[in-house]
């Protein structure tokens, strides 16, 4: 049974997970931003579907070995710390030459921006945070039974945090979009770009600096 007694446990819990502050929430915000409504969906739904990767991982015990494994989680954890650094070393780079966050029907110097750049920012700031592995293989096996089919529960439980993510991170995009005219002043973008850019510099070195487990 997929809707037992532990369901509504999981889903108080992971609603409460989705609305928290943290490098998702910042990277839909400035993404939409820089590119408006389509950009912003689609890093919401590329960060969420990552959430599927890290269950099955879960499921098939890999992220066990990575939590036994020093080395294999500590490069899983450079990497993740490596590329966030890179996305906050961009946003102060745009900063310091006072580019702009483009905005569909607002900014005439909009810079055009491929589908596959949102999808890229946060299917990969998803995948290569080890934290969601961690997360993840301690906090699913709560709700899954002895006998329960684990792949199947797990994804199952994946694709009720995708919905609730989506919904809360969507709900964010249509925020800030409807600010575009305040957020395309030039002033504002580079205030956002540097305050995501420092944020995120930040975390990838917070990150870089945990302790691996074992």
């Amino acid at each position: 049974m997929m809707l037992d007694a532990q369901f509504w446990p999981f889903l108080v819990a992971i609603t409460l997970l989705s609305m928290s502050l943290g490098v998702d929430t910042l990277l839909v915000i400035r993404n939409t931003a820089r590119g408006g409504w389509r950009d912003g969906v689609l890093t919401s739904l590329a960060i969420c579907s990552g959430l599927f990767v890290h269950a099955t991982v879960s499921a098939l015990g890999i992220s066990l070995i990575l939590l036994e494994s020093a080395c294999a989680f500590g490069l899983l954890k450079l990497a993740g710390a490596a590329y966030l650094v890179w996305l906050g070393v961009n946003g102060l780079r745009a900063a310091r030459r006072g580019q702009g966050l483009p905005l569909a029907g607002v900014a005439t110097s909009r810079q055009a921006v491929s589908l596959w750049r949102p999808v890229r920012e946060g299917l990969l700031s998803n995948v290569l945070n080890p934290k969601t592995v961690v997360f993840y293989m301690a906090f699913l096996p709560q709700f899954i039974a002895l006998g329960d089919p684990a792949l199947a529960k797990s994804l199952w439980l994946a694709g009720v945090h995708f919905v609730v993510a989506n919904l809360w991170q969507i709900a964010i995009v249509l925020m800030v979009g409807s600010a575009s005219r305040w957020l395309a002043s030039a002033a504002f973008s580079r205030w956002l770009n540097g305050i995501t850019g420092a944020v995120l510099v930040g975390f990838g070195i917070k990150l870089a600096l945990t302790r691996s487990p074992g």
